[in-house]
């Protein structure tokens, strides 16, 4: 049963990380137009960070488990949560970017 509610929160996190992995940093500059974003990074971070430490613990979780089903959802989230992590620096980077610029105040 535990095994159950575990993957049913992983299942319900799945939206959480398509999020975060597809939001880009910077919505406008996406669109084509050169306009800042200054609230890009929060944007991201609040759906990477949750879909991050979700996807992580559940690799670590399902791995400790040891059959291979649970091997192979071990995989897979750590998949999902490698995937989301790239778009953080991103987001950061466009952050920076815009403040050194002087269009956002940091």
């Amino acid at each position: 049963m535990r095994a159950f509610a575990s993957y049913l929160v992983l299942l319900l996190a799945m939206p959480l990380a398509a999020l975060a992995v597809v939001l880009p940093a910077n919505v406008y500059r996406t669109q084509g137009v050169a306009a800042p974003d200054c609230d890009g990074l929060l944007k991201v971070l609040i759906f990477a960070v949750p879909a991050v430490l979700i996807y992580g613990a559940g690799a670590l979780l399902a791995y400790r488990a040891g059959r291979r089903f649970h091997r192979l959802v071990s995989l897979r989230c750590l998949i999902i949560a490698l995937a989301t992590v790239p778009n953080v620096p991103k987001a950061m980077h466009e952050l920076d970017r815009n403040t050194d610029d002087g269009e956002c105040p940091g």
